[in-house]
């Protein structure tokens, strides 16, 4: 019985065992390499397949995805004797499964190998300058090398991308200094430019506005001469039209020598008001010297003795200001001769302006000035 249970067992490890190198799964993606007593037999695809046991091999599983490759930096000597360091990502796809088998032993080193070489022949015909700048040009060169050279192994190259160049650190130095020294210059001459139109532009407002503080100055002057003069007239008509009304006062009222009199009495008191009069004496004779004067008034002309006759008023004229009018020939031919100063002056003005310019060569905005 323990025997017979033995046989049962090694039995079935047997078949479990025969399954298991009969039946085979391959992933999606992935293609399984079959050989029969090591001579390649075919390949299985994804999914399940059936092998002969103990006879038929899966030899190598073979990935058919695109794969991406970065290589470490490569030193490159360019044309003009400088070494540079590039580093490399390389993408590529396994189109054949038996040839990336079979036609080349490591298919990554090879195409690792064959990067480096190509690089340095490509980079070797160019200086520094255009290897920093031509970064699509190396990397077309570059995939179609490639891709020619591994058609054959199977492998297609998707695209090549160049990761950094490094020039040397002494390289790097000047390219800053000289980068640097650049935009120090274009700055220097923006700022060179900025203060040349702040300046022309400060000029041109100095300029408007000493010319409209002039005109400024010129219309508050006519204006005020203007002003002046009818206030003048205004005043002088205004006293005639004040003597004139004291005039006619004195001609409505007929005065007489009692007037006079007490007139003259209203004034004493006024003329002991100064200061220069200390002692002020009343003579005696104040009476008849106020007699004395009004007979002697009572002589003056225009001091009637008979002040019973009838009144008859002077005609004395309108009472209302009279304002000259703008159109007066005498101030038309002041404002006419106003007018043509100021514009001789203005011409003048010009003429002074156009000699400057003239004399001055012109500046073209868009050079800038001699380094």
């Amino acid at each position: 019985m323990p025997v017979v249970l033995v046989l049962l067992l090694l039995l079935l490890l047997f078949v479990v065992v025969v399954l298991a190198k009969t039946v085979r799964i391959v992933p999606q993606a992935r293609a399984g390499i079959v050989e029969r007593f090591g001579k390649y037999k075919g390949s299985l695809p994804a999914g399940l397949n059936i092998v002969m046991p103990f006879i038929d091999k899966v030899r190598y599983m073979i990935d058919l995805r695109e794969q991406v490759v970065s290589f470490p930096p490569q030193p490159v000597i360019t044309e003009d004797n400088l070494v540079v360091s590039i580093d490399t990502v390389i993408y590529f796809q396994v189109t054949d499964p038996v040839a990336a088998t079979y036609e080349i032993a490591n298919y990554i080193q090879a195409v690792e190998q064959l990067t480096m070489t190509t690089l340095r022949n490509i980079v070797g015909g160019m200086d520094l300058e255009e290897t920093l700048t031509s970064r699509d040009a190396i990397n077309s060169r570059l995939r179609g090398v490639l891709d020619e050279a591994t058609g054959k192994w199977g492998i297609r190259v998707n695209r090549v991308e160049l990761k950094g160049i490094d020039p040397p650190p002494s390289i790097k130095d000047s390219m800053e200094k000289q980068m640097r020294a650049d935009r120090e210059k274009r700055a220097v001459i923006l700022t060179a430019e900025g203060q040349r139109q702040a300046a022309i532009l400060t000029a041109e407002g100095s300029k408007q506005s000493a010319i409209l503080s002039a005109e400024g100055d010129r219309e508050s002057l006519i204006l005020r001469a203007q002003a002046d003069r009818e206030s003048q007239i205004l005043r002088a008509q205004g006293e005639g039209q004040a003597i004139q009304t004291v005039f006619q006062a004195i001609h409505d009222g007929r005065p007489d020598q009692s007037l006079l009199a007490y007139q003259y009495l209203q004034m004493m008191p006024k003329i002991a008001e100064g200061d220069a009069n200390k002692v002020w004496i009343v003579p005696s004779e104040i009476g008849k010297a106020l007699e004395g004067l009004g007979s002697t008034m009572t002589e003056l002309s225009g001091i009637p003795k008979d002040v019973d006759g009838p009144r008859v008023r002077v005609d004395m004229g309108s009472s209302t200001p009279k304002i000259p009018d703008p159109a007066d020939p005498t101030l038309s031919s002041t404002h006419a001769a106003v007018e043509e100063a100021i514009a001789e002056a203005k011409g003048a003005a010009i003429g002074k302006d156009s000699a400057a310019g003239a004399s001055t060569p012109p500046v073209d905005p868009e050079v800038p000035p001699n380094q």
